[in-house]
């Protein structure tokens, strides 16, 4: 694992400066979907200090797990164990056992993730019908995450079954692309405290919102399967999920409940709408005057026009504040047609 060379030149590196905010090119890392599910992290544990990960981890269990939730966890992990689907349970054993923690500590920090992810999705059509996909990802703790957050390749037979960006040690996916069919991220949908319904949801075997993320991007056929699977599978929390497909029109925002579509918002472009803006509230809604990141993303995106749409200017869309926020851990762009030029970059506000 390396750093990735930049594709887009030194004109986008001033851009950066001149939009007043640091990005740094992810490392990137290979996990084989041949090896067995308890070995398939260690290649990129190497890279990492095991002290600091563990140090990590502790932190953030400790600021966004309930103490009741430690106390209901740690007795039974051993039981939880057998509820959690494969490859997802040999997954968080082999990370825990690289990094000498309990899988009680593994399987909380993977359920910690699944709140508190601030985030803005975008996905847009440009004028010749090619589909493009971003997002920005916010979460506290910003200073630890960027340290830690990785872009991976999931390998089969030698070639990328598909790709995504997570954080060490965490085994769902925010933000991932199968590449020639769509592209998915994920954005919380707060309903207030969760943990209570998410453990007994849990216990029922339904997925966490970021591993049904991955299932989807490992076994839907195409953009229609995949918008289909993400609309209905049983999820332990609320959400928005948003997929972008290959062809014209394919783009949609699902506003998810636990048990299936609360409503379905696609792209119409012949009608004007060529674009789709999702923070973290429904969009039939308004957000709050403190987190109206939807509006200056709405406004950025029109004032580009949809011929002009493309990766360079929907990262720079994703770079308006508050679009981009002291939040923001990391910025995507991506599309399914050209998997090639999916690119995530660290983001830090100067």
């Amino acid at each position: 694992m390396g750093q990735r060379p930049a594709r887009w030149g030194c004109a986008s590196l001033l851009l950066l400066l001149l939009w007043g905010a640091a990005a740094v090119a992810q490392p990137l890392c290979n996990v084989s979907l041949e090896s067995a599910p308890e070995l398939r992290w260690l290649p990129a544990l190497r890279h990492f200090d095991p002290a600091f990960l563990r140090s990590a981890m502790t932190r953030l269990i400790a600021k966004t797990v309930p103490k009741w939730v430690h106390a209901v966890i740690r007795p039974i992990a051993a039981e939880l164990e057998y509820f959690i689907p494969q490859p997802f349970a040999g997954e968080i054993l082999g990370i825990c056992q690289m990094l000498g923690i309990g899988i009680g500590d593994g399987i909380l920090i993977n359920l910690a993730y699944e709140s508190a992810v601030f985030c803005t999705s975008i996905i847009a059509q440009d004028s010749k019908g090619n589909i493009y996909h971003g997002r920005n990802l916010d979460y506290v703790f910003g200073d630890i995450l960027r340290k830690i957050t990785i872009d991976v390749q999931f390998m089969k037979n030698g070639q990328v079954a598909y790709k995504g960006t997570t954080f060490f040690g965490y085994v769902g996916l925010w933000t991932g692309q199968s590449p020639r069919k769509f592209t998915v991220s994920g954005d919380e949908r707060d309903h207030g405290s969760w943990w209570e319904n998410a453990i007994a949801a849990f216990l029922n075997r339904n997925f966490p919102v970021s591993w049904l993320v991955r299932d989807t991007l490992e076994k839907a056929a195409d953009f229609q399967a995949a918008v289909l699977k993400l609309a209905e599978t049983p999820i332990i929390a609320d959400v928005y999920y948003i997929v972008g497909g290959t062809s014209p029109k394919e783009g949609v925002v699902i506003t998810r409940n636990r048990r299936g579509p609360a409503d379905i918002w696609p792209l119409e472009p012949t009608a004007g709408a060529w674009f789709r803006v999702e923070t973290n509230y429904d969009h039939w809604t308004t957000p709050p005057p403190s987190d109206d990141r939807r509006t200056a993303a709405i406004k950025a995106l029109n004032a580009t026009g949809w011929e002009k749409i493309n990766f360079e200017t929907l990262f720079k869309v994703l770079s308006v504040k508050p679009v981009l926020n002291n939040c923001t851990v990391y910025t995507t762009v991506m599309s399914a047609a050209v998997p090639d030029k999916y690119m995530t970059w660290i983001r830090t506000l100067e």
